[in-house]
């Protein structure tokens, strides 16, 4: 008889985030159990503490002041500890796998897909896998492929997605009888927030259904805005292309007369590509980003700051997040209920009205002087290239330790490192959290450092 895992419990003051598993609502009965073929796998050497029990958690917060009388807040949270578990609650000759990414492009996309084929296929035996083409949408517009090791070999070494992607397409009903209907017992969904949110409809509706059937969320995002997780994958990648785009800029700024560097970076709603890449390149003059409001006129304004520096350096670089300043751009009353497939707003091109603004302000302040601005918008550059190696490395560990999870009937789940460390995130959680920059940390100080930006607070 399967036992069902026990991760009710809490560590007071410590509460336990709890994983649903496939014990929650299916019939005892169905719920056989399985010793973990890595115990008979030649490349592994299962030892003592090698298996992770349901009683290993990760701490969400770790850093604690300990002046005074220490306590641990009531309010602090623990994850599930990610990996392989001793017991496992599909049989891999009779497990039948779906990949699917939705959403835009990301660096790793396909690093992930090869991990999960080549994961399921050595680590566990799995057989029958398949990819879901075109996003949500391709699980009922057409039939999945099936997918080997010997298909996915050099995938890390491309980017974008062999699986192809697209962006909404969502219908539930669609989706989930297209997922009982091809027999499906395992799901793995690669995706921002949106995807991640509709994820958990995916999950709920198999629950409520009843089938035997593990549903795995994977959070891809480049702009680094899931909450919860240390970093989403790709994002190192984004921060390194981006660095080539602000040298770029910065060559060309100094090349000129009163010139300007303008390069537009990935963040519709946190700034942090264009808060490392500045820090990581050390030739930005300003940096702005959507969790930071701005003004162009005026004393402590942009126009002043840049101004200064010109007199100063003769050039300038200014790096912007896309959605910074969207509330300064002109919109027409259509442009403000225009939405994308996702649902999400269709941000302006903040750095094409920025550099019509520059030329329209030097225009008219220094109608004799001359000035240039370069405006540099590597987006799709960046979104588009391989993985490098530390994203390769973490897209590998990202896939295993879902593999890992979905296996030991763990469902409704995101994985991703909690202060360096793997662990099972419930999906809901996940897709509800945000990520922004903490202005108010010593990383943005140190932006302010960097680059003596003006704080944009108006006396």
């Amino acid at each position: 008889m399967a036992q069902e895992p026990n991760n009710n419990f809490s560590f007071s003051p410590l509460k336990l985030q709890r994983i649903p598993h496939l014990t929650d609502y299916l019939p005892i009965t169905d719920s056989k159990t399985f010793t973990n073929p890595l115990n008979q796998n030649r490349f592994f050497r299962p030892t003592d503490g090698f298996y992770i029990a349901h009683s290993d958690i990760v701490l969400r917060q770790i850093v604690y002041d300990l002046s005074g009388t220490f306590s641990v807040p009531s309010s602090d949270v623990a994850y599930l500890r990610a990996g392989p578990r001793q017991q496992i609650y599909f049989d891999p000759h009779n497990t039948r796998v779906a990949i699917v990414t939705c959403g835009g492009l990301c660096p790793g996309l396909n690093t992930v897909i090869r991990e999960l084929v080549v994961g399921l296929w050595e680590l566990y035996g799995v057989r029958q896998i398949y990819g879901i083409q075109a996003g949500y949408r391709g699980f009922y517009s057409g039939e999945p492929i099936q997918l080997n090791p010997k298909m996915v070999h050099g995938l890390h070494k491309r980017g974008g997605t062999v699986l192809e992607t697209s962006r909404g397409g969502f219908d539930l009903n669609k989706i989930v009888d297209s997922i009982q209907s091809k027999g499906f017992n395992q799901v793995y969904i690669i995706g921002g927030d949106g995807t991640m949110r509709g994820a958990v409809k995916i999950f709920d509706e198999i629950r409520s259904r009843k089938l035997n059937v593990g549903v795995v969320g994977i959070p891809k995002t480049v702009d680094n805005d899931v909450g919860i997780i240390d970093r989403s994958f790709g994002f190192q990648t984004a921060v390194e292309m981006a660095q080539q785009a602000i040298s770029a800029a910065h060559v060309e700024a100094e090349s000129a007369v009163n010139g300007i560097g303008l390069v537009k970076l990935m963040g519709r709603s946190t700034g942090h590509i264009a808060l490392h890449a500045t820090l990581s390149s050390r030739d930005v003059d300003c940096c702005l980003i959507p969790e930071v409001k701005f003004y162009l006129e005026g004393k402590g304004g942009l126009f002043e700051f840049l101004e200064n520096r010109l007199q100063e350096n003769g050039h300038a670089v200014l790096v912007v997040a896309e959605g910074a300043g969207q509330d300064l751009i002109p919109r027409t009353d259509a442009q403000k209920e225009q939405r994308d497939e996702s649902g999400n707003l269709v941000f302006l091109d903040v750095g094409s009205w920025l550099k019509s603004e520059l030329n329209k302000w030097w225009t008219r302040d220094h109608p004799d002087e001359l000035f240039t601005v370069k405006y540099i918008d590597p987006t799709y550059m960046i979104r588009a290239v391989p993985a490098n190696a530390t994203d390769n490395l973490y897209c590998t560990l990202l896939a295993h330790s879902a593999i890992h999870g979905a296996m030991a009937g763990y469902t409704g789940f995101v994985t991703g490192p909690v202060n360096g460390n793997y662990a099972y995130i419930p999906l809901e959680e996940v897709a509800q959290a945000k990520n922004e920059v903490n202005t108010r940390d010593h990383k943005w100080a140190w932006v302010r450092s960097v680059t003596n930006q003006p704080d944009f607070v108006k006396s």
